[in-house]
């Protein structure tokens, strides 16, 4: 079985290539007829073309590179090389048989990678498809005869959506630096190109602010965590929380880039803000008023600090809470603005996301403060207060260069002039976003949504949030709604997965609930949809197991079990 000789990312078939990159003659090919099988050829996700040869390419101690201006990619093997298998690695300009070039015709995410038993090719778009030809030939990898050997191929390849998104929040729970380098390695594995991270919540506040540093001493952490699925049976009582340092988010999103991922942080808002809140209660419409945890479900310690005054807590349990941020004060977007003067600079990415979901209006309609407001701006309800909430914050990201994106609720009360819409609620935020000719990223539920259940039989299953999503309905995903036209599928950027963590609280069960299901959304965004097909994919999808096995992965086994 290829399943068990095909090393396609770690542990054996790298060190071996790179034992193979510090010499510089070649050798006779010695697999120039070797009879390649269909198996061979298991790529996810799938290549727009693939046309396979006749005999393999022999990765020996006499093969060479010549990376040219791909230094970078080169250290990007030669780092892993150096950190797992304390090989040092050297880069070699004259080398004929592994090559590396640029190739201005095609696209930026686009490569062509070329293998014959003489020599291997590589040509990218930019250094993003030479990223990508390596993820393949990873992949093309196998073992034969104690040999390292990569079957004879031509494959011309080009995503189909230039967005292709994950997302993970660490609000909820806390994921230390080395677990989020991890998250990053697994959607690199599956070209994953951006990295959506929810940064702050009712919950936990993870991003250090110079300006406010009670937003980690005091936001950052809660003083417990109801027990089960809400409303829960109890509450833990045990203080959890965590943080990133400016410095940790430069190097997390540094190591992103090292692996052609763009970061996107979330700070989100009005809503889901009871950890900012706690913090620094003027941020409320009531700072007098205390927190609540619904169904007293509130930890002791954090019933005694309220009893000795402190009366805004960081929330306990999952949900919508009406505590947001007041739109009345001038404080509010002064804060807010503080916060993103230093969170632009950490990110390159031209978007920040900024949130916009559930907000309730229970307090903004009793809040003195934001009812004027309404009067002073001519809005006729809390829904475009919300929107004039959305629309001053967007004009203010524009001024630092950036743009923004939110979740569908920000088309309520008028969507933000240049405004990318997130749409989970479904489809239909997307829909009309973009009717209105703004770009969509679509999120749906039903298909996108990775903390739902993954069998019908719940009590099987680790505890999740709700739902039934298992791979085949996530492959079964078609991003471009038949609502729109041709034109207007212009606006639907790609697809994201997205990971909420009220269930998932440590890196095992993250990869439980992420994977082979990011497997089949890689294919939705990266392949056309008349190329894809289920019963191909399953086979393709019993390799890429191997390296999940390879590198210890936590992964689901459903779609495996069906056939087994």
């Amino acid at each position: 079985m290829k399943s068990f000789l095909k090393f396609k990312l770690l542990n054996i078939a790298w060190p071996i290539l790179f034992l193979g990159l510090v010499f510089s003659s070649c050798s006779s090919p010695k697999y120039p007829d070797r009879d390649n099988k269909d198996e061979d050829y298991y790529v996810v996700p799938q290549p727009a073309r693939l046309n396979p040869g006749t005999g393999a390419f022999l990765l020996s101690d006499d093969v060479a590179i010549q990376a040219g201006d791909f230094q970078k990619e080169a250290a990007f093997l030669r780092d892993y090389a150096k950190s797992d298998f304390q090989k040092d690695i050297k880069d070699f300009e004259d080398g004929k048989a592994i090559s590396f070039a640029l190739n201005s015709s095609l696209g930026e995410e686009a490569y062509e990678l070329k293998v014959t038993p003489e020599e291997i090719n590589i040509e990218g778009g930019s250094a993003k498809g030479i990223f990508y030809a390596v993820q393949s030939l990873r992949q093309l990898m196998l073992v034969e005869d104690g040999d390292l050997i990569v079957p004879a191929v031509e494959i011309s390849d080009t995503p189909r959506f230039a967005y292709r998104g994950t997302h993970l929040d660490v609000a909820r729970h806390f994921f230390e630096v080395d677990e989020v380098k991890s998250y990053l390695d697994i959607l690199a594995l599956h070209k994953i190109n951006t990295f959506h991270w929810h940064l702050t919540e009712d919950q936990g506040w993870r991003i250090e602010i110079k300006q406010y540093p009670k937003l980690t001493e005091i936001g950052a952490y809660r003083n417990g965590t109801i027990v089960g699925h809400k409303p829960g049976t109890s509450n833990d009582n045990e203080r959890t929380g965590g943080f990133y340092t400016q410095e940790q988010v430069k190097d997390i999103v540094a190591y992103a880039g090292e692996r052609h991922i763009t970061v996107i942080p979330e700070i989100e808002l009005p809503g889901h803000s009871s950890a900012a809140i706690a913090a620094y209660p003027y941020l409320s419409c009531f700072p007098e008023e205390k927190t609540e945890v619904p169904n007293d479900m509130m930890s002791e310690t954090s019933k005694e600090q309220q009893a000795e005054g402190r009366n805004k807590i960081v929330q306990e349990t999952w949900g919508i809470f009406d505590d947001v941020y007041c739109a009345g004060k001038d404080s509010t977007f002064t804060f807010l603005q503080n916060v993103l003067d230093e969170v632009i600079p950490l990110f390159p990415s031209e978007y920040v996301h900024i949130g916009g979901d559930e907000c309730p209006k229970a307090n903004w309609e009793r809040c003195p403060e934001c009812q004027q407001r309404m009067a002073q701006e001519g809005l006729k309800d809390e829904h475009e207060l919300q929107s004039y909430f959305i629309q001053r914050m967007e004009k203010y990201i524009n001024s630092k260069g950036k743009k923004i994106i939110g979740w569908d609720e920000i088309l309520e009360g008028g969507l933000a002039p240049n405004a990318t819409v997130m749409s989970w609620r479904g489809e239909e935020g997307g829909i009309e976003a973009a009717k209105q000719g703004h770009d969509v990223i679509m999120t749906p539920t039903d298909y996108c949504y990775f903390d739902y259940y993954q069998a019908q039989d719940k009590e099987e299953e680790p505890l999740a949030i709700g739902g039934y999503l298992p791979v085949e309905k996530v492959y079964s995903y078609e991003p471009l709604p038949e609502e729109l036209t041709s034109e207007q599928h212009e606006y639907i950027l790609g697809t994201q997965a997205n990971l909420w963590t009220e269930y998932i609280p440590d890196m095992e069960k993250l990869e439980y609930m992420l994977l082979p299901r990011l497997a089949a959304l890689a294919e939705v965004g990266w392949t056309k949809n008349t190329e894809k097909d289920w019963e191909g994919f399953k086979n393709r999808l019993s390799a890429l197991r191997a390296t999940y096995d390879e590198l210890g992965l936590n992964y689901a086994t459903h779609v495996f079990n069906k056939d087994e």
